[in-house]
């Protein structure tokens, strides 16, 4: 276990480690890797510690295009599908990687698809009348049954398991339908695992690799840039960046548009349009070899066209340069130099693209590593952690991802308590001891947030469930203990427990529509923008929550024993109320200044103190006078040590932040 120390923000709360959790120890057995990618897919096994190796299919073939097709009664995955893609478009599924974890209105970009949404669910709608619609789940999972039966036929039986690689930043609702996908077709998940930390595991171990490292992956449709520092088989990512609506796709369109706009079609149907985009990738794979390539497109009235590798490095300039800003800006995260690293490497069939590798040993200052083929390595790194995680003996590895945005709780006043801040490495944990803000207060709603902004309403709303049978107690005497177990799939699970009745509940955040690449970069940029307006607001609400707190302190005593002169002469009393009165304006005023609010309130916060503080003495003095009268030093001992013992059981705990780095916990 490592700790993380935490600055005392001066909340009523204390983070404490929690136990971690206890996985029983596998069989050895026969795990599989999945590479499940945008454009293909493929699988790898390295069984009892042997080196990785991609399985082939009946005809030789170890990729499988990440095609399905509904046309007719019977699914085609694969090649044979990717045959009926230009003849039936909308009926034909590629690319389908960019769909999962999303509602219909985050897709953004161009698809020959009819989409529609169930139940918050997006879907396809596809095959003849009445169609059927199926999700980018179902679709993932045929893609997944059909390397599962490749794997089994090559083994001669059932697979244990499998890890399953994601880009580094999906998200938990993108996780989560991978995770899904592989359950539906009959896979055992041990874990997702990040496409760059795959790489990074098999150049790692295949190489006896250390420092630092960049894993530059370009697949079919996302691009992700990782720094990495590799040290005693400990992978721990440093940086994390990319975007998930770019990749070689993106290079296809483009010179299919081109291709279009060469035969004079303004306005292709969707036919034509899928017609050039299969002949573009044909020429994007050909002009990687060659200075130049001819096409052919009947179907676009196009006969022997000669298209240049400078005419295509043009028209994917833009999106060339869009990577190499991401890889800028995750080595500034990252607080490291270019000249710094001790490699590059490329993953993804994109990478072949010559402009791309050239771009890359710019801006690197050294030529990137290719040892592993970078379309099989991911499912290299994969089928070694699924040895691991069957049982092999290789030895471990830790493979530590990152947190891409902050996760927190709302408090009062709206206010944001981070407790796994953005790039804590995962799996993680962390616990919180919230309380009370008033006597009648008997439940708690736990408002789960994620982002980088001060207040909840700036962030990303995650959950909310509620805490109910919390003790009647004066205020901040209750304890609630939230955690916090964010599992190595980047899936998290949030818990609230009140420490002296131990009533107890939790929820498992999985979110129906994810965050792109883009919005997370968004996310974060604004909480820098914002950072001055957001500290201001902050402060604000922070006040008005402490005054709040002294205002019904103070009343709740006046109520009590106000009655009383001796504890409270007319005069303090009159003092006291013109005090309260000023309180409760200041509460009421307009926050459009936020620092001169936050002042103002401040300010009758200390006057209203300051005042009420000589009552306060008197009646403190009268209540330890009554406990203590006619009682021995022997049983006032004994009453101290009964209350500290009390403390205990509410949650008194040191101000850490707890990262479980068990490998295996999940």
């Amino acid at each position: 276990m490592s700790k993380l120390n935490l600055q005392d923000t001066g909340a009523l709360f204390q983070i404490a480690e929690p136990a971690g959790p206890q996985v029983a120890p596998r069989a050895p057995g026969r795990g599989i890797g999945i590479d499940l990618g945008t454009t293909n897919s493929l699988v790898a096994i390295a069984p009892q510690g042997a080196a990785p190796r991609v399985l082939l299919d009946a005809e030789g073939r170890a990729i499988l295009p990440s095609v399905v097709s509904y046309v007719g009664e019977r699914i085609v995955v694969g090649t044979a599908a990717m045959a009926q893609q230009a003849e039936h478009p909308e009926r034909v599924l590629s690319s389908v990687k960019r769909f999962m974890g999303r509602g219909v209105g985050d897709i953004d970009f161009t698809h020959p698809y009819q989409l529609v949404g169930e139940g918050g669910v997006l879907r396809f709608a596809v095959g003849d009348e009445p169609r059927r619609h199926v999700s980018p789940i179902e679709v993932s999972a045929e893609l997944l049954r059909a390397l599962k039966q490749r794997a089994e036929a090559e083994l001669g039986g059932p697979v244990d398991g499998a890890v399953i690689t994601v880009p580094a930043y999906f998200d938990d609702a993108q996780r989560q339908a991978t995770r899904d996908a592989g359950r539906i077709a009959g896979l055992k998940v041990y874990r997702l695992l990040a496409e760059p930390t795959a790489a990074a595991l098999a150049y790692g171990l295949d190489r006896g690799e250390h420092g630092l490292f960049a894993i530059y992956d370009l697949g079919g449709g996302t691009f992700d840039i990782s720094v990495l520092r590799l040290h005693a088989g400990v992978f721990q990512v440093l940086a994390t960046g990319g975007d998930s609506a770019l990749g070689g796709d993106d290079f296809d369109r483009a010179l299919a548009r081109h291709l279009l706009a060469r035969a004079g079609l303004t306005e292709a149907s969707r036919r034509q349009t899928e017609a050039a985009r299969i002949a573009a990738r044909a020429l994007k794979e050909r002009l990687s070899a060659a200075e130049s390539a001819r096409v052919e497109v009947q179907s676009l009235g196009l006969a022997d066209l000669e298209v240049t590798r400078a005419e295509f490095e043009t028209l994917i300039e833009p999106l060339a340069q869009r990577t190499i800003r991401a890889c800028k800006a995750a080595l500034k995260d990252a607080g490291v130099r270019a000249s710094e690293l001790d490699g590059v490497v490329l993953v993804g069939g994109s990478t072949r693209v010559p402009r791309i590798r050239a771009l890359v040993e710019q801006t690197f200052g050294r030529p990137p590593l290719t040892d592993i083929d970078p379309d099989e390595v991911v499912a290299h790194g994969a089928a070694i952690q699924a040895d691991i995680l069957s049982g092999s003996e290789r030895p471990g590895v830790t493979l530590l991802d990152v947190v891409p945005l902050s996760l927190g709780l709302e408090t009062m006043g709206g206010i944001v308590e981070k407790i796994i801040p953005r790039n804590a490495t995962i799996p993680i944990s962390a616990r919180q001891v919230f309380t009370n803000y008033s006597e009648q207060q008997t439940g708690m709603v736990i408002h789960v947030v994620q982002g980088e902004r001060e207040l909840a309403r700036d962030n990303r709303s995650l959950a909310r469930f509620e805490l109910k049978g919390i003790p009647r107690l004066p205020p901040s005497m209750a304890r609630v203990e939230v955690t916090f177990q964010l599992d190595a799939d980047a899936l998290l699970t949030v818990t609230a427990r009140e420490l002296m009745t131990g009533v107890k509940q939790s929820v498992e955040v999985k979110p129906t529509h994810g965050l792109s690449a883009e919005e997370v970069d968004r996310l974060v940029i604004e909480s820098l923008d914002h950072a001055g307006e957001d500290y201001s607001a902050r402060n604000l609400a922070e006040a008005r929550v402490e005054l709040g707190r002294v205002i019904l302190a103070v009343r709740r005593a006046v109520t009590e024993v106000g009655h009383i002169e001796s504890l409270l002469p007319p005069d303090d009393r009159m003092a006291i109320e013109t005090a309260l009165a000023e309180a409760e304006a200041a509460m009421a005023a307009s926050d459009a200044d936020h620092e001169t609010a936050a002042d103002n309130l401040t300010r009758a916060r200390e006057r209203l103190e300051r005042i009420s503080e000589p009552f306060a003495a008197r009646r403190m003095q009268r209540a330890l006078s009554a406990g203590m009268a006619g009682k021995s030093l022997e049983e006032i001992e004994s009453a101290l040590a009964a209350e500290e013992g009390l403390d205990a059981r509410r949650g008194g705990h040191s101000a850490a932040l707890i990262q479980d780095d068990d490998e295996h916990g999940e």
